[in-house]
């Protein structure tokens, strides 16, 4: 009885978790009139409850035929958010592996001083630190170009975390053996490190990538320019405009982060654990 119950409440969990991927499906092949037709009580300008069908009653491929043919511009922002996504995860790989590696593998007065403001600023929110980095980037003159997004990307700090917890896992013994034969330091990481490192590495690409395709405040702040927009900028303007076209648009744009949530799921939940353990 007992594991009905938690059955239950675990089907009841996924169904509300997947009813917004449901809404949108169903939206994507609604015209606007239909749509409006099923959401107007909601807004206030209509009798009655709002009801949203399971199926549409007029099917239609407006919608996808005017993303697929007639938005060069949402293309355009969604290759703008690969690229800010991919440069991002790039230099995080750059820089914050070799960064993780260090932190975790050497002992070095001041570690745990470095390791505690990794951990201040990571649970600092962007708000705080919003100021200081829009005057760093006006100084050097990187607002409204893509470096404004990247580079604060770049240097981020929870993909150091969820690294270096699992570089601190790599036995000793395996680096010592190594250094006795004949194996430099870099060697060691390129052979030892990244290789049994490899899970961790994973995991902060998934959750950075999860991260950085959904951002808006960044590029709010220090983007101007509508060419240089991610989609999490484009999408609240056609919402008013063309509620179907936004159904649909918005559809297309979260199956990157599904994709990526599905294949790195194990991964995920790995850096999921080795982030709650204890130092």
């Amino acid at each position: 009885m007992k594991r009905i119950i938690i059955t239950g409440i675990l089907i009841l969990a996924a169904g509300l978790c997947l009813a917004p991927v449901l809404f949108l499906l169903v939206g994507t092949f609604m015209g606007n009139r239909e749509i409006y037709t099923c959401i107007a009580p909601a807004l206030g300008k209509g009798d009655g409850l709002a009801i949203w069908h399971l199926l549409p009653q007029y099917p239609t491929l407006q919608n996808v035929v005017e993303l697929l043919f007639d938005s060069p511009e949402y293309f355009q922002m969604f290759w703008n958010s690969i690229f800010y996504t991919g440069a991002i995860l790039a230099g995080q790989m750059l820089f914050g592996m070799p960064a993780a590696w260090g932190l975790a593998r050497y002992s070095f007065r001041g570690r745990k001083t470095v390791y505690r403001l990794f951990i201040l600023v990571m649970m600092m929110p962007f708000q705080v630190t919003m100021l200081s980095q829009y005057l760093v980037l006006n100084r050097l003159g990187m607002l409204d170009r893509p470096q404004a997004v990247v580079l604060p990307g770049i240097f981020a700090t929870f993909s150091v975390f969820i690294m270096y917890r699992f570089f601190r896992g790599i036995p000793e013994n395996v680096m010592e053996a190594a250094r006795m034969d004949g194996a430099g330091e870099f060697q060691i990481f390129l052979r030892i490190g990244i290789p049994l490192g490899s899970p961790g590495i994973l995991s902060a690409l998934v959750f950075s990538f999860l991260d950085c395709f959904s951002m808006l405040e960044q590029p709010m702040t220090f983007l101007k320019t509508k060419s240089l927009w991610p989609l999490s900028l484009f999408l609240p303007e056609i919402t008013s405009q063309n509620a179907g076209f936004s159904l649909c648009a918005s559809l297309v744009t979260i199956l990157p982060a599904m994709f990526v949530f599905l294949a790195g799921q194990d991964y995920l939940e790995q850096g999921i654990a080795m982030a709650g353990a204890k130092e």
